[in-house]
């Protein structure tokens, strides 16, 4: 009997907050500041976990909204997939539960994009100029994903849940992945590959700090950070299990899942036994760091010269 009272007494309790939730939605038409200050950000956690653990959700008007709205505000920036709190980035696991919970809620549906056409659920962005955003022809931006002021997208491929901070440039054939995390100010050159990451939920996504330099068709996935102000020489490759050796010492220093801060790497290789023979295997090579009188493009270039490696 006491069992299930309080088991009808937490369903009732749920009930009271997605009513309260839902009038608070159908009433706003203000920022989410406000939206937090009249309903508590756990929440909407909580609706989003719900229905996580319980698809039959998506079939209730008010948690269908929750979701939307989310989405929404992980377009303004007011949300993200992950964020660093001072002390290291920590994962939004039910904000990557939302995006995931977004695709079976919406229905697909033809975008026009003159001169194309799409068959999608996903809309596209709109309205990039009023935040001063360059979006070159051929730049596709998903709702969902977060473009700062000043940001230049030439024709280039940016997933939702992505977020790109202010003045940051995306070249051409640049693909950021869902959740993706990019500063401010970071150049990703010509065909860089940013993966994407929304399951599983606990994974961290790729992140490339601040000012960072990312060089002709890398490829940066499996949840890699890329520290601040660092520099990747064209076609570096890094995953989870690529080892990053700091060469510029007597002794080699490895590390694997992060670039530190302001390094300049370039691809390398070293070798491992396998039954049958001895062969190359592909790692990243810190060659040394950036300096703080030169800009990105010329530290690269002053590293190569000096370790005789330039092309």
């Amino acid at each position: 009997m006491t069992a299930t009272f309080l088991g009808s007494n937490k369903t009732m309790m749920y009930s009271i907050k997605i009513l309260v939730v839902g009038i608070s939605m159908i009433l706003y038409s203000f920022p989410f500041s406000y939206f937090a200050a009249y309903i508590n950000r756990s929440m909407v956690e909580e609706i989003i976990n719900r229905a996580w653990e319980d698809k039959s959700l998506l079939k209730d008007e008010t948690t269908v909204m929750t979701i939307r709205k989310v989405i929404d505000k992980l377009t303004d920036g007011t949300l993200r997939v992950a964020e660093n709190k001072g002390n290291g980035w920590v994962v939004n696991e039910w904000i990557k539960k939302a995006v995931l919970l977004y695709f079976p809620i919406q229905k697909i549906e033809v975008i026009d994009a003159f001169p194309f056409q799409y068959n999608d659920k996903i809309p596209l962005q709109k309205g990039l100029g009023e935040r001063e955003i360059r979006a070159v022809p051929g730049a596709i931006a998903r709702h969902g994903a977060y473009i700062g002021r000043n940001v230049i997208l030439m024709p280039s491929f940016v997933n939702i849940g992505a977020y790109i901070d202010d003045g940051t440039m995306v070249d051409t054939w640049v693909t950021v992945g869902s959740g993706a995390q990019i500063g401010k100010h970071v150049h990703l050159s010509g065909g860089v590959g940013i993966g994407g990451v929304l399951e599983p939920v606990q994974a961290a996504p790729v992140i490339i700090e601040d000012g960072c330099f990312i060089g002709s068709r890398c490829i940066v996935v499996e949840g890699i950070r890329v520290e601040k102000e660092a520099v990747l020489g064209a076609n570096v490759v890094l995953t989870m299990s690529t080892k990053i050796i700091d060469v510029t010492g007597a002794e080699p220093v490895e590390y694997k899942g992060y670039v530190p801060s302001r390094s300049v790497v370039i691809p390398g290789s070293y070798t491992k036994k396998f039954a049958a023979g001895e062969y190359h295997v592909p790692c990243a090579l810190i060659i040394g760091k950036r300096k703080e009188s030169t800009d990105k493009k010329t530290s690269l270039n002053d590293a190569l010269r000096e370790y005789n490696v330039a092309g």
